[in-house]
């Protein structure tokens, strides 16, 4: 799949290494069937690595949601390379997404902004517009050290929390604002269902 490295953005797109999206999207399928004939949401879906791995795994419909144009464009790029039909695009900002997709969607998946330095909470906007649109369930990766506090959002929001795995993966520096080479994250692997 392309990326978009080297490219500088105010939003944070960052990568989510192969073997992590392999192993989410196994489980999201085998585990759970929650992408096969389904109709899947991917919010901040960058490039597209979680769409077009649910969409290889026959997803009914796989729609990525980003407000990020080039992102888009790479994206619609690695859905022509991989021949694929059942996957679609649109651009808007994911937290503006209004009630129009309540409940349209029987799974969403996502890699949110960690919600740090520029974008306090996001992580949450995201979160809670993911649970709107979902009517089985939410899968979303989240920085381990934030546990707690999203345990106590999804009791505030009335929607059952399962950490599914704890994952580790070295995130490379790829914007001017990144001090380190690279930094291993911490991240928890988390489903949500209504209650």
């Amino acid at each position: 799949l392309s990326g978009t490295d080297g490219l500088e953005y105010t939003i944070q797109l960052f990568y989510v290494f192969s073997l992590t999206v392999g192993c989410m999207l196994y489980t999201i399928h085998n585990t759970f069937d929650d992408i096969q004939n389904k109709l899947v949401a991917d919010l901040g879906c960058g490039c597209g690595v979680l769409s077009v791995g649910a969409a290889v795994l026959d997803a009914g419909l796989c729609v990525g949601f980003d407000i990020d144009e080039y992102a888009l464009d790479i994206f619609k790029g690695n859905v022509e390379d991989f021949e694929l039909s059942n996957i679609d695009t649109v651009q808007c900002d994911v937290c503006s997404i209004g009630s129009s997709y309540a409940k349209k969607f029987d799974t969403v998946i996502m890699n949110p902004p960690f919600g740090t330095k520029h974008n306090q909470g996001i992580d949450m906007q995201f979160l809670r517009t993911a649970i709107s649109m979902a009517s089985t369930a939410v899968y979303s990766l989240h920085k381990t050290s934030t546990r707690d506090h999203i345990q106590k959002k999804a009791n505030d929001w009335k929607v059952k929390m399962e950490v599914i795995a704890e994952l580790r993966y070295d995130l490379p520096a790829s914007y001017k604002f990144h001090k380190k080479k690279s930094v291993d994250i911490q991240v928890d692997f988390i489903r949500f269902t209504p209650t």
